[in-house]
């Protein structure tokens, strides 16, 4: 008895323009993130790294608690959650901060 197996392969297409939206997009919601939780070092690179992140791990605490995509913005066909991606990296950046302890030479700017 023969088993016919069937692979599909889902490819991303998205032009240039539309990945350098996505990269401006994910780094002002990474940079409204890091602000919100209290910022990190680092500039707009880290901001989007933390904007990618951030969407990840908000649409997966959006789906673990049965709420709605809320202010998605669709580009080249891809969505991106931008509401959720604040909060994800918000999360990650408090997250970030809890584990190492925070940066104590940067403690004289918020005094």
């Amino acid at each position: 008895m023969s088993r016919r197996v069937s692979c599909y392969v889902m490819l991303m297409n998205i032009s240039l323009t539309g990945l350098v939206v996505l990269l401006i997009i994910a780094g002002v919601c990474g940079g409204i993130g890091r602000a919100i939780a209290g910022g990190t070092g680092g500039g707009f690179f880290v901001s989007i790294a933390v904007g990618f992140v951030g969407a990840l791990i908000g649409s997966f605490v959006a789906h673990y608690f049965r709420l709605p995509e809320l202010l998605m913005v669709t580009i080249d066909n891809h969505p991106f959650p931008v509401l959720w991606s604040i909060i994800g990296a918000s999360l990650f950046v408090a997250l970030v901060h809890l584990v190492s302890g925070g940066s104590p030479r940067r403690s004289w700017r918020y005094r």
